[in-house]
Protein backbone atom coordinates (compact mmCIF):
# COMPACT_ATOMS: atom_id res chain seq x y z
CA UNK A 1 0.00 0.00 0.00
CA UNK A 2 1.21 3.70 -0.48
CA UNK A 3 1.11 5.59 2.60
CA UNK A 4 2.14 9.13 2.32
CA UNK A 5 2.59 11.95 4.29
CA UNK A 6 1.48 11.93 7.93
CA UNK A 7 -0.41 8.34 7.04
CA UNK A 8 0.20 5.47 9.48
CA UNK A 9 -0.78 1.85 10.63
CA UNK A 10 -1.02 2.42 14.42
CA UNK A 11 -0.82 -0.49 16.92
CA UNK A 12 -4.66 -0.92 17.39
CA UNK A 13 -4.92 -1.51 13.42
CA UNK A 14 -6.55 1.07 12.39
CA UNK A 15 -5.07 3.78 9.95
CA UNK A 16 -4.19 7.25 10.84
CA UNK A 17 -3.93 10.57 8.96
CA UNK A 18 -3.04 13.67 10.41
CA UNK A 19 -3.21 12.00 14.09
CA UNK A 20 -6.56 11.42 13.31
CA UNK A 21 -8.44 7.69 13.59
CA UNK A 22 -9.42 7.54 9.77
CA UNK A 23 -12.21 5.09 12.09
CA UNK A 24 -13.31 7.87 14.01
CA UNK A 25 -13.72 10.32 10.76
CA UNK A 26 -15.84 8.04 9.37
CA UNK A 27 -18.45 7.78 12.26
CA UNK A 28 -18.13 11.85 13.36
CA UNK A 29 -18.43 13.27 10.08
CA UNK A 30 -20.29 10.10 8.02
CA UNK A 31 -19.46 8.63 4.56
CA UNK A 32 -18.14 8.74 2.03
CA UNK A 33 -15.59 11.44 2.97
CA UNK A 34 -12.32 13.36 1.61
CA UNK A 35 -9.83 13.63 3.95
CA UNK A 36 -6.93 16.02 4.10
CA UNK A 37 -3.07 16.05 5.37
CA UNK A 38 -2.76 19.64 5.66
CA UNK A 39 0.97 19.64 6.75
CA UNK A 40 1.30 17.32 3.54
CA UNK A 41 -0.12 19.71 1.38
CA UNK A 42 1.86 22.25 2.93
CA UNK A 43 5.18 20.38 2.61
CA UNK A 44 4.73 19.78 -1.27
CA UNK A 45 4.23 23.68 -1.81
CA UNK A 46 7.43 24.29 0.31
CA UNK A 47 9.16 21.29 -1.55
CA UNK A 48 8.27 23.35 -5.34
CA UNK A 49 9.58 26.47 -3.73
CA UNK A 50 12.98 25.02 -2.31
CA UNK A 51 13.63 23.49 -5.67
CA UNK A 52 13.04 26.78 -7.09
CA UNK A 53 15.05 28.66 -4.90
CA UNK A 54 18.11 26.24 -5.17
CA UNK A 55 18.08 27.30 -9.14
CA UNK A 56 18.22 31.28 -8.31
CA UNK A 57 15.56 31.48 -11.23
CA UNK A 58 12.71 34.22 -10.86
CA UNK A 59 9.55 32.25 -10.66
CA UNK A 60 5.61 32.04 -9.42
CA UNK A 61 3.69 28.71 -8.41
CA UNK A 62 -0.22 28.90 -9.08
CA UNK A 63 -1.82 26.45 -7.56
CA UNK A 64 -3.97 24.44 -10.44
CA UNK A 65 -7.76 24.73 -8.75
CA UNK A 66 -9.19 22.56 -11.26
CA UNK A 67 -7.50 19.21 -8.92
CA UNK A 68 -9.77 20.62 -5.62
CA UNK A 69 -11.20 23.56 -5.52
CA UNK A 70 -12.40 25.03 -1.90
CA UNK A 71 -12.31 28.00 0.05
CA UNK A 72 -10.06 26.33 2.21
CA UNK A 73 -7.74 24.78 -0.26
CA UNK A 74 -7.43 28.58 -1.89
CA UNK A 75 -6.58 29.82 1.31
CA UNK A 76 -4.14 27.29 2.12
CA UNK A 77 -2.49 27.74 -1.52
CA UNK A 78 -1.95 31.40 -0.74
CA UNK A 79 -0.53 31.02 2.32
CA UNK A 80 2.19 28.88 1.23
CA UNK A 81 2.73 31.64 -1.38
CA UNK A 82 1.01 30.09 -4.18
CA UNK A 83 -1.18 32.18 -6.55
CA UNK A 84 -4.29 30.80 -8.20
CA UNK A 85 -4.71 29.03 -11.06
CA UNK A 86 -8.49 29.06 -11.78
CA UNK A 87 -10.21 27.38 -15.19
CA UNK A 88 -13.93 29.17 -14.78
CA UNK A 89 -15.53 31.80 -13.51
CA UNK A 90 -16.64 29.39 -10.67
CA UNK A 91 -13.14 28.45 -9.37
CA UNK A 92 -12.33 32.85 -9.62
CA UNK A 93 -15.88 33.67 -7.38
CA UNK A 94 -14.54 30.95 -4.86
CA UNK A 95 -10.69 32.16 -5.02
CA UNK A 96 -11.83 35.64 -4.06
CA UNK A 97 -14.92 34.85 -1.60
CA UNK A 98 -11.57 32.97 0.07
CA UNK A 99 -10.06 36.50 0.47
CA UNK A 100 -7.66 36.08 -2.73
CA UNK A 101 -6.82 39.06 -3.96
CA UNK A 102 -7.09 39.62 -7.68
CA UNK A 103 -3.40 40.01 -8.40
CA UNK A 104 -2.74 36.64 -6.82
CA UNK A 105 -5.65 34.90 -9.64
CA UNK A 106 -5.18 33.69 -13.42
CA UNK A 107 -7.85 32.40 -15.90
CA UNK A 108 -7.85 29.39 -18.23
CA UNK A 109 -10.17 27.76 -20.70
CA UNK A 110 -10.56 26.98 -23.91
CA UNK A 111 -14.01 28.32 -23.84
CA UNK A 112 -14.53 31.14 -21.65
CA UNK A 113 -17.42 32.95 -21.94
CA UNK A 114 -18.25 36.79 -22.28
CA UNK A 115 -19.59 36.95 -18.47
CA UNK A 116 -15.88 34.81 -17.13
CA UNK A 117 -14.10 37.44 -19.41
CA UNK A 118 -16.57 40.36 -18.01
CA UNK A 119 -15.74 39.20 -14.28
CA UNK A 120 -12.30 38.81 -14.41
CA UNK A 121 -11.73 42.35 -16.03
CA UNK A 122 -13.79 43.70 -13.34
CA UNK A 123 -11.89 42.62 -11.01
CA UNK A 124 -8.85 42.88 -12.27
CA UNK A 125 -7.45 39.71 -12.14
CA UNK A 126 -3.54 38.99 -12.39
CA UNK A 127 -3.55 37.98 -16.21
CA UNK A 128 -5.91 36.18 -18.63
CA UNK A 129 -4.42 32.81 -20.65
CA UNK A 130 -5.76 33.62 -23.77
CA UNK A 131 -6.47 30.10 -25.40
CA UNK A 132 -7.89 31.12 -29.44
CA UNK A 133 -8.42 33.48 -31.58
CA UNK A 134 -12.20 34.54 -30.61
CA UNK A 135 -11.56 34.62 -27.04
CA UNK A 136 -8.74 37.48 -28.14
CA UNK A 137 -11.67 39.32 -29.51
CA UNK A 138 -13.78 39.03 -26.82
CA UNK A 139 -11.15 39.91 -24.30
CA UNK A 140 -9.94 43.13 -26.24
CA UNK A 141 -13.74 44.17 -26.58
CA UNK A 142 -13.75 43.82 -22.29
CA UNK A 143 -10.73 45.24 -21.69
CA UNK A 144 -11.41 48.15 -23.86
CA UNK A 145 -15.01 49.01 -22.54
CA UNK A 146 -14.07 48.91 -19.12
CA UNK A 147 -10.69 51.22 -20.00
CA UNK A 148 -8.39 48.84 -17.96
CA UNK A 149 -5.58 46.94 -20.09
CA UNK A 150 -5.31 43.11 -19.11
CA UNK A 151 -2.23 41.34 -18.67
CA UNK A 152 -2.11 37.95 -20.89
CA UNK A 153 -0.70 35.25 -21.61
CA UNK A 154 -1.34 33.04 -25.26
CA UNK A 155 -1.41 29.29 -24.87
CA UNK A 156 0.49 27.11 -27.49
CA UNK A 157 0.63 24.27 -28.14
CA UNK A 158 4.12 23.27 -29.15
CA UNK A 159 3.46 19.95 -30.86
CA UNK A 160 5.11 17.91 -28.02
CA UNK A 161 2.50 14.69 -26.43
CA UNK A 162 3.28 13.68 -22.48
CA UNK A 163 3.29 10.20 -22.09
CA UNK A 164 -0.59 9.94 -20.61
CA UNK A 165 -3.62 8.53 -21.42
CA UNK A 166 -4.67 10.11 -24.79
CA UNK A 167 -7.72 12.06 -22.68
CA UNK A 168 -5.11 14.17 -20.48
CA UNK A 169 -2.36 14.38 -23.03
CA UNK A 170 -2.85 18.53 -24.21
CA UNK A 171 0.38 19.42 -26.03
CA UNK A 172 -0.02 18.01 -28.88
CA UNK A 173 -1.11 19.63 -32.52
CA UNK A 174 -4.44 17.82 -32.21
CA UNK A 175 -5.58 19.27 -29.15
CA UNK A 176 -8.73 21.98 -28.20
CA UNK A 177 -6.18 24.01 -25.96
CA UNK A 178 -4.29 26.59 -27.72
CA UNK A 179 -2.53 28.16 -30.33
CA UNK A 180 -1.10 25.70 -32.51
CA UNK A 181 2.67 25.62 -33.81
CA UNK A 182 3.08 23.59 -36.67
CA UNK A 183 -0.35 25.37 -38.49
CA UNK A 184 1.06 28.86 -38.20
CA UNK A 185 -1.65 29.97 -35.63
CA UNK A 186 1.17 30.44 -32.79
CA UNK A 187 2.65 32.94 -34.42
CA UNK A 188 -0.27 34.50 -35.99
CA UNK A 189 -1.65 35.15 -32.64
CA UNK A 190 1.43 37.06 -31.97
CA UNK A 191 0.62 39.41 -34.90
CA UNK A 192 -2.54 39.91 -33.45
CA UNK A 193 -1.95 40.35 -29.84
CA UNK A 194 0.34 42.58 -30.66
CA UNK A 195 -2.19 44.72 -32.75
CA UNK A 196 -4.53 45.04 -29.55
CA UNK A 197 -4.22 48.14 -27.55
CA UNK A 198 -6.07 46.67 -24.32
CA UNK A 199 -4.01 43.32 -24.27
CA UNK A 200 -0.49 43.36 -22.65
CA UNK A 201 0.96 40.02 -23.72
CA UNK A 202 3.70 39.59 -20.72
CA UNK A 203 3.83 35.66 -21.60
CA UNK A 204 3.44 32.06 -23.54
CA UNK A 205 2.08 29.30 -22.00
CA UNK A 206 2.10 25.57 -23.03
CA UNK A 207 0.72 22.59 -21.46
CA UNK A 208 1.81 19.31 -22.39
CA UNK A 209 -0.37 17.07 -20.00
CA UNK A 210 -1.44 15.28 -16.75
CA UNK A 211 0.41 12.64 -14.50
CA UNK A 212 3.61 13.37 -16.50
CA UNK A 213 6.71 10.92 -14.77
CA UNK A 214 9.75 11.78 -16.38
CA UNK A 215 11.07 15.49 -17.69
CA UNK A 216 11.87 14.81 -21.14
CA UNK A 217 8.80 16.71 -22.41
CA UNK A 218 9.21 19.40 -20.78
CA UNK A 219 12.61 20.02 -22.09
CA UNK A 220 11.73 19.14 -25.65
CA UNK A 221 8.33 22.08 -25.22
CA UNK A 222 10.69 24.60 -23.73
CA UNK A 223 13.01 24.34 -26.83
CA UNK A 224 9.98 25.26 -29.05
CA UNK A 225 8.53 27.43 -27.07
CA UNK A 226 11.62 29.84 -27.12
CA UNK A 227 11.24 30.17 -30.60
CA UNK A 228 8.13 31.51 -30.46
CA UNK A 229 9.08 33.70 -27.82
CA UNK A 230 11.59 35.22 -29.77
CA UNK A 231 9.67 35.99 -32.50
CA UNK A 232 7.31 37.55 -29.99
CA UNK A 233 10.04 39.74 -29.02
CA UNK A 234 11.22 40.64 -32.31
CA UNK A 235 7.50 41.30 -32.76
CA UNK A 236 7.59 44.22 -29.68
CA UNK A 237 5.87 42.16 -27.16
CA UNK A 238 6.74 42.82 -23.76
CA UNK A 239 7.45 39.16 -22.75
CA UNK A 240 8.72 38.31 -19.38
CA UNK A 241 7.27 34.73 -18.33
CA UNK A 242 7.31 31.60 -19.87
CA UNK A 243 4.87 29.63 -18.30
CA UNK A 244 5.51 26.00 -18.79
CA UNK A 245 1.89 24.60 -17.09
CA UNK A 246 2.09 21.10 -14.49
CA UNK A 247 1.21 17.47 -14.90
CA UNK A 248 3.69 16.77 -12.52
CA UNK A 249 3.04 12.91 -11.72
CA UNK A 250 2.39 11.01 -8.31
CA UNK A 251 2.01 7.60 -7.30
CA UNK A 252 -1.36 5.99 -7.19
CA UNK A 253 0.16 2.64 -6.89
CA UNK A 254 3.28 0.86 -6.15
CA UNK A 255 4.33 0.18 -9.56
CA UNK A 256 4.31 4.08 -10.40
CA UNK A 257 7.57 5.92 -10.15
CA UNK A 258 6.79 9.66 -10.54
CA UNK A 259 10.28 11.94 -10.96
CA UNK A 260 10.97 13.72 -7.57
CA UNK A 261 9.88 17.14 -7.91
CA UNK A 262 13.60 18.73 -7.67
CA UNK A 263 14.26 16.92 -10.65
CA UNK A 264 11.21 18.40 -12.54
CA UNK A 265 11.91 21.94 -11.59
CA UNK A 266 16.04 21.36 -12.37
CA UNK A 267 15.44 20.02 -15.34
CA UNK A 268 12.60 23.07 -16.28
CA UNK A 269 15.11 26.03 -15.62
CA UNK A 270 18.29 24.19 -17.25
CA UNK A 271 16.06 23.64 -20.20
CA UNK A 272 14.72 27.22 -19.98
CA UNK A 273 18.74 29.21 -19.30
CA UNK A 274 19.72 26.43 -22.39
CA UNK A 275 17.00 27.44 -24.85
CA UNK A 276 16.99 30.96 -24.16
CA UNK A 277 20.52 31.81 -23.70
CA UNK A 278 21.52 30.29 -27.23
CA UNK A 279 19.30 32.83 -28.64
CA UNK A 280 20.72 35.64 -26.64
CA UNK A 281 17.09 36.21 -25.15
CA UNK A 282 16.61 37.44 -21.46
CA UNK A 283 15.96 34.88 -18.87
CA UNK A 284 12.34 34.74 -18.32
CA UNK A 285 10.46 34.74 -14.97
CA UNK A 286 9.40 30.55 -15.05
CA UNK A 287 5.87 30.22 -14.10
CA UNK A 288 4.52 26.96 -12.95
CA UNK A 289 0.68 25.46 -12.36
CA UNK A 290 0.48 22.23 -9.56
CA UNK A 291 -2.53 21.05 -8.65
CA UNK A 292 -2.44 17.05 -8.65
CA UNK A 293 1.18 16.85 -7.09
CA UNK A 294 -0.11 18.81 -4.16
CA UNK A 295 -3.12 17.85 -3.32
CA UNK A 296 -3.54 14.14 -4.61
CA UNK A 297 -1.06 11.92 -2.37
CA UNK A 298 -2.40 14.13 0.68
CA UNK A 299 -6.12 13.16 0.11
CA UNK A 300 -7.85 9.56 0.61
CA UNK A 301 -11.84 8.75 0.45
CA UNK A 302 -13.06 6.70 3.29
CA UNK A 303 -16.30 4.43 2.58
CA UNK A 304 -18.61 2.16 4.19
CA UNK A 305 -18.90 -0.86 3.29
CA UNK A 306 -22.62 -2.51 2.55
CA UNK A 307 -23.11 -5.39 0.27
CA UNK A 308 -20.63 -7.93 -0.95
CA UNK A 309 -20.90 -10.90 -3.99
CA UNK A 310 -19.22 -13.76 -4.38
CA UNK A 311 -19.18 -15.90 -8.08
CA UNK A 312 -17.22 -18.94 -7.33
CA UNK A 313 -14.42 -18.86 -10.04
CA UNK A 314 -14.60 -15.59 -11.47
CA UNK A 315 -14.71 -12.49 -9.15
CA UNK A 316 -15.46 -11.59 -5.95
CA UNK A 317 -17.13 -7.82 -5.17
CA UNK A 318 -17.38 -5.51 -2.20
CA UNK A 319 -19.70 -2.88 -2.73
CA UNK A 320 -19.59 0.36 -0.80
CA UNK A 321 -21.49 3.62 0.11
CA UNK A 322 -19.62 5.67 -2.64
CA UNK A 323 -18.37 5.36 -6.40
CA UNK A 324 -18.53 6.87 -9.60
CA UNK A 325 -20.47 9.85 -8.42
CA UNK A 326 -17.48 10.78 -6.02
CA UNK A 327 -14.65 9.53 -8.09
CA UNK A 328 -15.13 8.79 -11.66
CA UNK A 329 -11.54 8.36 -12.47
CA UNK A 330 -11.64 4.49 -13.55
CA UNK A 331 -14.80 4.98 -15.73
CA UNK A 332 -13.19 8.02 -17.50
CA UNK A 333 -9.86 6.93 -18.35
CA UNK A 334 -9.46 3.62 -16.29
CA UNK A 335 -7.33 5.21 -13.19
CA UNK A 336 -5.85 2.43 -11.44
CA UNK A 337 -5.80 2.77 -6.95
CA UNK A 338 -4.82 1.06 -3.93
CA UNK A 339 -6.69 0.70 -0.68
CA UNK A 340 -6.87 -0.94 2.70
CA UNK A 341 -9.95 -1.93 5.40
CA UNK A 342 -9.16 1.20 7.80
CA UNK A 343 -10.27 -0.58 10.53
CA UNK A 344 -8.33 -3.30 10.26
CA UNK A 345 -4.98 -2.33 8.77
CA UNK A 346 -2.60 -4.76 9.90
CA UNK A 347 -5.08 -8.05 8.47
CA UNK A 348 -3.28 -10.38 6.14
CA UNK A 349 -5.25 -10.05 2.81
CA UNK A 350 -7.44 -12.84 2.88
CA UNK A 351 -8.59 -12.63 -0.73
CA UNK A 352 -9.11 -10.47 -3.93
CA UNK A 353 -11.93 -8.00 -3.94
CA UNK A 354 -12.97 -5.70 -6.72
CA UNK A 355 -14.38 -2.39 -5.13
CA UNK A 356 -17.62 -1.76 -6.81
CA UNK A 357 -19.82 1.57 -6.22
CA UNK A 358 -23.52 1.63 -5.47
CA UNK A 359 -24.67 3.39 -8.92
CA UNK A 360 -27.28 2.04 -11.54
CA UNK A 361 -24.03 1.00 -13.62
CA UNK A 362 -21.91 -1.51 -14.27
CA UNK A 363 -18.58 0.16 -15.06
CA UNK A 364 -19.24 1.95 -11.40
CA UNK A 365 -15.94 -0.05 -9.82
CA UNK A 366 -13.53 2.07 -7.80
CA UNK A 367 -10.76 -0.84 -8.02
CA UNK A 368 -10.16 -4.30 -9.77
CA UNK A 369 -8.78 -7.15 -7.30
CA UNK A 370 -7.58 -5.58 -5.05
CA UNK A 371 -5.89 -8.09 -2.03
CA UNK A 372 -8.14 -7.04 1.39
CA UNK A 373 -9.04 -9.20 4.16
CA UNK A 374 -12.38 -10.66 3.70
CA UNK A 375 -14.64 -7.22 4.31
CA UNK A 376 -17.68 -7.25 6.40
CA UNK A 377 -20.68 -4.65 6.58
CA UNK A 378 -19.93 -1.85 8.79
CA UNK A 379 -15.94 -1.68 7.64
CA UNK A 380 -14.48 1.11 6.50
CA UNK A 381 -12.34 0.95 2.97
CA UNK A 382 -9.86 3.99 2.87
CA UNK A 383 -8.69 4.59 -0.91
CA UNK A 384 -5.47 6.26 -1.57
CA UNK A 385 -4.30 9.11 -3.42
CA UNK A 386 -7.80 10.41 -4.18
CA UNK A 387 -7.39 14.06 -3.19
CA UNK A 388 -7.17 15.42 -6.73
CA UNK A 389 -10.21 15.46 -9.42
CA UNK A 390 -12.56 13.26 -7.73
CA UNK A 391 -14.14 16.14 -5.24
CA UNK A 392 -13.91 18.18 -8.07
CA UNK A 393 -15.42 15.81 -10.68
CA UNK A 394 -18.12 14.82 -8.10
CA UNK A 395 -21.49 14.35 -9.72
CA UNK A 396 -25.43 13.77 -8.24
CA UNK A 397 -26.25 10.78 -10.51
CA UNK A 398 -28.55 8.63 -9.04
CA UNK A 399 -29.49 11.66 -6.73
CA UNK A 400 -26.18 10.58 -4.57
CA UNK A 401 -25.38 13.64 -2.33
CA UNK A 402 -21.75 15.05 -2.27
CA UNK A 403 -19.51 13.73 0.25
CA UNK A 404 -18.13 16.06 2.76
CA UNK A 405 -14.47 17.02 3.38
CA UNK A 406 -12.30 17.37 6.02
CA UNK A 407 -8.58 18.70 6.93
CA UNK A 408 -6.91 17.04 9.67
CA UNK A 409 -3.56 18.27 11.42
CA UNK A 410 -2.07 17.39 14.73
CA UNK A 411 -4.91 15.46 15.91
CA UNK A 412 -7.51 17.68 14.88
CA UNK A 413 -10.08 18.02 11.71
CA UNK A 414 -11.87 20.74 10.47
CA UNK A 415 -14.92 20.37 8.28
CA UNK A 416 -14.20 22.50 5.28
CA UNK A 417 -17.05 20.88 3.02
CA UNK A 418 -20.35 20.14 4.64
CA UNK A 419 -21.61 16.49 3.17
CA UNK A 420 -24.86 17.42 1.61
CA UNK A 421 -28.11 15.64 1.83
CA UNK A 422 -31.14 14.80 0.15
CA UNK A 423 -32.73 17.84 0.55
CA UNK A 424 -29.41 19.81 -1.00
CA UNK A 425 -29.73 17.47 -3.80
CA UNK A 426 -33.55 18.37 -4.58
CA UNK A 427 -32.97 22.13 -3.61
CA UNK A 428 -32.68 23.53 -7.08
CA UNK A 429 -35.35 21.36 -8.54
CA UNK A 430 -38.82 23.62 -9.58
CA UNK A 431 -42.17 22.18 -10.04
CA UNK A 432 -43.82 22.17 -13.37
CA UNK A 433 -45.26 25.18 -14.31
CA UNK A 434 -45.10 27.34 -17.53
CA UNK A 435 -46.16 30.58 -16.43
CA UNK A 436 -43.23 31.51 -14.55
CA UNK A 437 -42.73 35.30 -14.51
CA UNK A 438 -39.46 36.19 -16.68
CA UNK A 439 -38.34 38.09 -13.02
CA UNK A 440 -38.10 34.48 -11.36
CA UNK A 441 -35.87 33.43 -14.17
CA UNK A 442 -31.96 33.38 -13.05
CA UNK A 443 -30.27 34.38 -16.07
CA UNK A 444 -26.88 34.92 -14.70
CA UNK A 445 -24.50 32.84 -12.75
CA UNK A 446 -23.92 35.86 -10.66
CA UNK A 447 -27.25 36.17 -9.76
Amino acid sequence: MVLEGTMEIRPDGHLWIGGCDTVELAARFGTPLFVYDEAAMRATIRRFHAAFQETGARYEIAYAAKAFCTIAMCQLAVEEGCAIDAVSGGEMYTALAAGVTPDRIRLHGNNKSYEELEYAVANGIRAVIVDNFVELGMLAEVADRHGRTMDVLLRISPGVEAHTHEYISTGQQDSKFGFDLASGAAHTALREVARQARLRCIGLHCHIGSQIFDTVGFTAAIERMAEVYEAGVRLGLPLEVLNVGGGFGIRYTEEDDPAPIEDHISTIVSAVRDAFGARRLAEPEVWIEPGRSIVGPAGITLYRVGTQKRIPGVRNYVAVDGGMTDNPRWALYGARYQCVIANRAQETPGGVWSVAGKCCESGDMLIWDAPLPDPEPGDIIAVFATGAYNYSMASHYNRLPKPGVVFVRDGQAALVVERETWADVVRMDRPLRYDMAPAEVKRSVLS
